[in-house]
């Protein structure tokens, strides 16, 4: 491991230095009684995000476009 002796300004001009990691958007308890029943909190808290974000915000799937060759056909 080496250990940097310098850095740089982030976008509020403060010093900042690399591989400080990101603050998470949500904090989630990982503790090993759970770990080692085979849960992974982080990610189980993920999904259930992810779906509610799906109930809140449907994804509308648009219908498949003509196939090309079929479109060719029909423009002759």
């Amino acid at each position: 491991m080496t250990v940097p002796r310098g850095g740089f300004f982030d976008l509020n001009g403060e010093w900042d230095v690399e591989n400080k990691g990101i603050a998470p958007d949500i904090d989630v308890a990982v503790t090993p009684k759970d770990v080692a029943a085979g849960h992974d909190p982080q990610l189980e808290r993920a999904v259930s995000e992810a779906l509610r974000l799906l109930q809140e915000h449907p994804v509308n799937l648009l219908k498949e476009p003509r196939r090309l060759c079929e479109s060719a056909r029909k423009n002759k």
